[in-house]
């Protein structure tokens, strides 16, 4: 917090302009950051994962073929059940199919829950906000996580109480084990596809070719990394729909294994990339661990002993009618054709929209001015936040500028090619504009403009693929040495 401003200037000009000192007293690191503000935010983090694990794998008991459960088998599927199906409730993601016409009011309540949570008992000093933003790690969602927590807890204690003579919960735990294997299969799968027709990373824009590595924060680094190649989208793509071994409980325990191996590499690239969804990718670990934990000690003992092993288990199901299981069998085959056949089909549709085909404007392409005037003098001031250095055009109504001294400047424009002209209105305004025309050849981008009574002029070359190393290495066979820059 900044409690007070105090300012005072002197005689000094630099550049011209007085010099102005401003100080503030009583200044916090904490200011803006709310890590900062929850310094113990990672040990509580972790502590609560460690104990979804054990309980997760005190489940394991649970799922044996017996007629009378541990107590410990007990307690931990009772606990899992609450806290799986209330985060599968509240951090669906699109898993399962129109789930959130279902949701809705629950996740409403939730919100409205959460945010008197935040400030009356955690003592959130900042408001906490609800809404989608593109990130799976707010506040929010980290409350959500933990009254979660606290609700399985208080729920399992008092399921304990009065259900102190239940033997086994299969019923249950089939219920409780489909529902998971459905979310995280599902989930997968739509993830996967988008991968495979490199969607969510794709290709590396004008920003990602211009900007230095420096410059870029790890999660951008990463999404620069995973889109550069075509085929390494393919192969995370296949080995995330390969989880839709998890809808079927004959292949559960070796989708499981697949899985388990492609949520962990997902988990890591989040923690140590630091991309905003890591709550969503380690409920992903741990839900395939409870998955797996039935048959975990005959994996490994098939994986790295000689001892003979016997037959993975499958989940019971419980005794249906055989109306029930018709329709449950058609209910199924008509989630997996959604998952698989319009989940291909959109993420088809999304790649022409906005993906690697979308359409192009008619300027696309990087251009490096190479003579900038204004007013009839030339500037080469290479510090200028005045002298442009490229203009980008690569959405359609959009371009940015980036002026010497690495200014990024983003526009909203409407082009008319047949008189070469295009208004340039800066973001977010809707009224001041120039008018910026121009002529061009096939490499080269003439223009002029007039903006706060300016007169402005400048020549561009159009930068191709050739001009960027990144694009135009290529694949090698053979490499007598690394070729590493």
């Amino acid at each position: 917090m900044v409690r007070e401003f105090t300012s005072s200037s002197n005689t000094d000009r630099v550049d011209g302009n007085y010099s102005i000192l401003v100080e503030g007293k009583g200044i916090s690191d904490a200011t803006g950051n709310p890590e900062a503000l929850l310094p113990n935010i990672g040990i509580y983090v972790t502590l609560l994962y460690l104990l979804l694990i054990v309980l997760s794998f005190m489940t394991h008991a649970s799922s044996t073929d017996d007629t009378t459960w541990s107590r410990a088998g007990k307690i931990g599927f009772r606990f899992s059940f609450i806290y799986f199906l209330l985060i599968i409730l509240f951090q669906n993601n699109g898993a399962y199919p129109y789930f959130g016409y279902i949701s809705e009011k629950p996740v409403e309540w939730m919100q409205q829950f959460a945010t008197w949570f935040g400030k009356a008992v955690v003592g959130i000093p900042y408001d906490v906000n609800t809404g989608p933003n593109g990130s799976g790690d707010t506040t929010y969602d980290y409350l959500v996580v933990f009254i979660v927590f606290i609700v399985a807890v208080i729920g399992t204690l008092i399921w304990s109480l009065l259900d102190r003579k239940r033997s086994n919960y299969k019923k249950l735990y089939y219920w409780l084990t489909t529902g998971m294997r459905y979310y995280v299969g599902l989930m997968l799968i739509s993830y996967g596809l988008i991968k495979v027709i490199q969607l969510q990373f794709s290709s590396p824009s004008f920003y990602r070719l211009m900007e230095t590595y420096g410059e870029s924060s790890p999660m951008g680094l990463a999404w620069t990394f995973l889109g550069f190649s075509e085929g390494y989208n393919l192969f995370m793509g296949i080995a995330e729909v390969l989880a839709g071994l998890l809808l079927f409980r004959r292949t559960l325990t070796f989708g499981a294994v697949i899985t388990l191996m492609t949520t962990m590499n997902v988990m890591a690239v989040n923690y140590f990339f630091d991309v905003p969804v890591k709550i969503m990718s380690t409920h992903l670990v741990i839900m395939t661990l409870f998955l797996l934990s039935r048959d975990i000690k005959k994996v490994m003992q098939f994986l790295v002993t000689n001892k003979a092993v016997e037959k993975l288990t499958i989940i019971p199901r419980p005794p249906f009618k055989k109306w029930l299981r018709i329709s449950l069998g058609v209910l199924k085959g008509v989630i997996v054709a959604y998952a698989l056949g319009y989940g291909f089909y959109d993420a088809i549709a999304s790649k022409e929209a906005y993906g690697l085909n979308d359409p192009k404007p008619p300027l696309y392409g990087i251009y490096e001015v190479t003579n900038y005037v204004v007013n009839g003098d030339t500037l080469v001031d290479y510090n200028s936040d005045v002298r442009w250095k490229e203009i980008r055009f690569e959405r359609a109504g959009r371009a940015q500028v980036q002026t010497m001294n690495k200014k990024r400047v983003s526009y909203r424009i409407e082009l008319d090619s047949t008189i070469q002209k295009i208004k340039f209105f800066p973001s977010g305004n809707d009224t001041d504009y120039f008018d910026f025309k121009y002529t061009k050849t096939e490499n080269t981008l003439d223009f002029q403009y007039i903006f706060k009574n300016d007169t402005i002029s400048g020549k561009t070359r159009k930068l191709g693929g050739d001009d960027f190393l990144l694009i135009n290495r290529g694949f090698h066979w053979i490499s007598e040495r690394p070729y590493n820059r």
